[in-house]
């Protein structure tokens, strides 16, 4: 009798290659690596120049809702947004569901709503909340699987921003002053000295009661 072959079992397989992620140093005190390193995934921890994990191309900058909170606050969030950009894949992910109530604490829920429409319309950066840090390897386990093809990169392209940007960042280092703001009173007074030279009436029919802070800033004197 002839002898049938398997060609099947005589088909190579190719050994599956570990899937790796850079993370940021500061990443090694939260329980995600662990649960990563549970889904199988090979770490690599790195002083990273922008975000908190690097999925080849893909930057994520991960904050805990709290933590989302105070950079609204001292506007450290504005820098940040920026710099995700400089990656041609950037997405934030919002930590803490499950134990945080978003509307409610130091912001209102308000400016809270506001600003997330800002970051996602404004710059463009898309947002993921997750209930707690192993749903947020889950996250990650996922969006590294379905990038494995591409090598990682750690150099972010060196970040180029137009006139109005520049601007615009200058603007929004003021309290309470984000992007809708500051592109609305650029928009009609075109730049930062008709801005800083304009009545506090101007600005209010145009922002508000915002226009008192700015107003007072930019008539401050600093006495010796």
């Amino acid at each position: 009798m002839k002898k049938i072959l398997d060609i099947f079992s005589s088909k190579k397989t190719k050994p599956k290659t570990p899937i790796t992620i850079v993370l940021d140093h500061r990443e090694k005190n939260s329980l995600i690596p662990s649960e990563l390193m549970k889904l199988g995934f090979t770490l690599e921890f790195k002083q990273l120049p922008v975000g908190d994990y690097l999925i080849n191309k893909t930057a994520i900058e991960r904050k805990t809702i709290s933590d989302f909170k105070t950079s609204i606050i001292n506007k450290r969030i504005m820098r940040q947004l920026l710099e995700l950009k400089q990656y041609p894949s950037h997405l934030m992910i919002l930590e803490g569901l499950e134990n945080e109530n978003p509307y409610s604490g130091i912001i209102h829920e308000n400016a809270f709503r506001g600003f997330l429409l800002s970051i996602l319309t404004d710059y463009q950066i898309p947002i993921i909340f997750t209930l707690n840090e192993k749903d947020t390897a889950r996250y990650i386990s996922v969006l590294a699987k379905k990038q494995k093809k591409s090598a990682p990169s750690i150099r972010a392209s060196k970040i180029f921003l137009t006139e109005k940007e520049r601007l615009q960042f200058i603007l929004e280092g003021f309290p309470q002053i984000g992007p809708s703001t500051s592109t609305k009173l650029l928009s009609h007074f075109k730049t930062i000295k008709n801005i800083a030279n304009a009545s506090e009436e101007e600005l209010r029919n145009l922002i508000g009661k915002k226009s008192e802070i700015i107003y007072k800033l930019f008539n401050l004197q600093i006495l010796s």
